[in-house]
């Protein structure tokens, strides 16, 4: 079992930045790949960052280049640096933990934070 604590969201303006934080515990947090999605109202749930247990990264195509994933398995934890927002970013925030096995999946979600960009 693992649980994930999302913090960081907020209000900014257009051009500014955060850093969302995703605290897991648990379970052996190095071994699942994180991930962040966001759904804005009346969307469906995207994928915006991975990271996997061995560090790679991909990111949508839409936040390329604004935002960074990164981990730090020592506090168990999984960021965002989220810069360059733009109000297209305004959305809920939530962390996912994916852990893929024989016997089946382990997935893991937490309760979101809200991000809004707006003037």
């Amino acid at each position: 079992q693992v649980q994930l604590v999302e913090s960081g969201g907020g209000l900014v303006h257009p051009g500014g930045s955060l850093r969302l934080s995703c605290a897991a515990s648990g379970s052996i947090f190095s071994t699942y790949a994180m991930a962040w999605y966001r759904q804005a109202p009346g969307n469906l749930r995207d994928l915006v960052a991975v990271i996997t247990s061995g560090g790679s990264t991909n990111y949508a195509d839409s936040v390329k280049g604004r935002f960074t994933i990164s981990r730090d398995n020592a506090k168990n934890t999984v960021y965002l640096q989220m810069n360059s927002l733009k109000p297209e970013d305004t959305a809920v925030y939530y962390c996912n933990a994916l852990r893929r096995g024989v016997l089946g999946d382990n997935e893991y979600w937490g309760q979101g934070t809200q991000v809004t960009v707006s003037s």
